[in-house]
């Protein structure tokens, strides 16, 4: 069993930046690590994943974010630069145990999620 907190959202003018972080209960170092989004009334999307053999951002958030990991904290990091009003979301952590594929876009390939940060850009 894992559990994930995530911290670090809040409230940040356009084109500012903020960094979450997602902390796992244990060690995830060969779990797919991905971070999703989802913004009042829309359905939640993929926003970056990494991996021990692949990963990769949304189109929306490329050049823009960046995601990290520290194996030896058990925690992953989102970094995120240049921020837009679209940005604004809830960002939810997720883990997954099987090896990255086609299917680590789509949330329903994770088997762990924490509970959410919420992120809000003014414009």
């Amino acid at each position: 069993q894992v559990r994930l907190v995530e911290s670090g959202g809040g409230l940040v003018q356009a084109g500012g930046s903020l960094r979450l972080s997602c902390a796992a209960s244990g060690r995830t170092e060969n779990y797919v690590m991905a971070w999703f989004r989802q913004a009042p009334g829309k359905e939640r999307e993929f926003v970056a994943a990494i991996s021990s053999n692949g990963g990769g951002y949304a189109d929306s958030v490329k050049g823009r974010f960046t995601m990290s990991r520290d194996n030896a904290k058990n925690t992953v990091y989102l970094q995120m630069n240049s921020l837009k009003p679209e940005d604004t979301a809830a960002y939810y952590c997720a883990a997954d145990s099987a090896p990255y594929g086609y299917d680590s876009r789509r949330p329903h390939a994770y088997d762990y999620w924490g509970q959410g940060t919420r992120v809000t850009v003014s414009s």
